[in-house]
């Protein structure tokens, strides 16, 4: 790596969704440097012409220097890229030499298997879709006391979503904390997240004190999957697929899908998204014009005085994102959201150092509009985070497998940290015993630490 003062730093990823072999073996990662505005704007330009992804900073209307963006290129621009930047004189140099090895070692990696007993499902592996679904009627099956599975809605291609309701039978009302993964296709380790987490709780509530009063409290709503369909096409057809897999409502667009999370009705398309069909960042038709975007807007808009929190989970960038994402302008209760952001960081950070920055969308990362996030906030729910797994950049989108159990161990840590300050918040004349098994085993010194913060 190589880093120059006042510069932006940006990382390429080259990627061929299709060709040859041969061609995609020429896919590479670069790493460039524009040390102006100028140089930032060229980057930008270069970006809008050729339709390229960007994984990082995903503005598609400005980019800054000293800012660090992850773009994807195609393999077939690469030469087009290179000689652009050149001519530019803006620096760079190829960081890694073949993003197509690290897609065929990991999708290498998977072995179906279709057991009939929950105590055989691999966490350490990535799922399809397939398995995603047999694993949650598995769950059903062998925890009813204290799980359900419920149907949300139709996927545009006419996929079932469900949901996992956990939690255990109360006469009294139940508050709600909302988790959901897999929005954007190409992010597997979400969903392997959110696997991870019903493991866990499943696997604990009996035995540890704090998790069973979570469970006599709070109902947990996991939704493991939203964009059903793109995963699905992640697996089969183009692994780093991101956006829905509808068409575009117009006639002459050539392009599919729209990115769920630039769909939600807060401030729709206003900034930090793109009306241009064929961009990654495609806001769609209209506000919640996407059937998988308005069965979470319905149902979880039927239930907002009894959410204390939404977390949605994406990747990458080691991130725990607070509204707003559309304005620079705090939220009412910015203070309180970020003394919890900043709990669960230091709670991750314990398990193995992993570092997450913490703060609003629009200040620490870049504007956008259209985030599930934002519009939880902004419809009322008082508490609402989206986490950015690992990593920084060093495999992206492309996280191998064995990276899937640190990962979820330390946000899960961040995570059981956010719902024991709900818990203490909603429910002060509760306390559980003291724990040092299970996931809350980092809980007792993160929560004494944050006081101070």
């Amino acid at each position: 790596l190589f880093f120059l003062s006042q510069s932006l730093f940006i990382l390429v990823v080259v990627y061929s969704l299709t060709g040859t072999t041969e061609s995609k073996n020429r896919d590479k990662v670069l790493q460039i440097i524009p040390a102006n505005q100028e140089q930032a704007d060229h980057v930008r330009k270069l970006s809008e012409v050729l339709l390229l992804d960007q994984w990082k900073h995903q503005v598609p209307d400005r980019t800054h220097p000293l800012e660090e963006l992850h773009i994807f290129v195609p393999a077939d621009s690469l030469q087009e890229v290179e000689n652009s930047l050149r001519e530019q004189s803006i620096l760079f140099k190829i960081l890694i030499e073949n993003v197509q090895e690290f897609l065929e070692i990991q999708m290498s990696t998977h072995h179906s298997r279709h057991s009939r007993a929950t105590n055989d499902y691999i966490y350490t592996k990535y799922h399809p879709m397939d398995e995603v679904y047999l694993w949650m009627e598995q769950i059903r099956e062998q925890y009813g006391e204290v799980v359900t599975k419920h149907f949300l809605g139709m996927t545009y291609e006419n996929r079932e979503i469900y949901y996992l309701k956990i939690g255990k039978q109360s006469d009294k009302p139940k508050k709600i904390i909302w988790m959901d993964c897999g929005i954007h296709a190409r992010e597997w380790i979400s969903p392997a997240f959110c696997q991870w987490f019903v493991k866990e709780i499943l696997n604990h509530y009996k035995s540890d004190p704090m998790i069973s009063l979570f469970l006599q409290d709070i109902d947990f709503y996991v939704l493991p999957v939203l964009n059903i369909d793109g995963y699905i096409y992640s697996w089969t057809n183009e692994r780093l697929w991101r956006k829905s897999r509808s068409p575009s409502s117009k006639e002459t667009c050539p392009c599919v899908g729209t990115d769920l999370n630039r769909n939600f009705p807060a401030e729709w398309c206003s900034v930090g998204a793109s009306r241009n069909c064929c961009s990654q960042l495609y806001c769609g038709a209209g506000p919640a014009s996407e059937p998988e975007v308005k069965a979470v807007v319905d149902f979880v808009g039927s239930r907002l005085a009894d959410i204390l929190c939404f977390l949605t989970i994406h990747s990458y960038g080691q991130l725990i994102l607070t509204p707003y994402g559309y304005t620079k302008n705090a939220s009412s209760n910015h203070d309180e959201m970020m003394r919890v952001a900043k709990a669960s960081a230091l709670a991750l950070k314990e398990k193995y150092g992993t570092e997450y920055k913490v703060g609003p969308s629009s200040w620490i990362l870049y504007e956008s509009s259209g985030s599930s996030r934002d519009w939880a906030r902004y419809v009322g729910i008082e508490f609402s985070y989206t986490f950015e797994l690992r990593d920084n950049g060093t495999y992206g989108f492309i996280l191998p497998p064995e990276q899937i159990q640190p990962t979820c161990e330390e946000t899960m840590a961040g995570v059981m940290t956010i719902i024991k300050l709900m818990h203490e918040k909603h429910f002060p004349n509760t306390a559980p015993t003291p724990v040092t098994v299970g996931a809350t085993v980092l809980l007792s010194c993160s929560l004494s630490m944050v006081h101070a913060l």
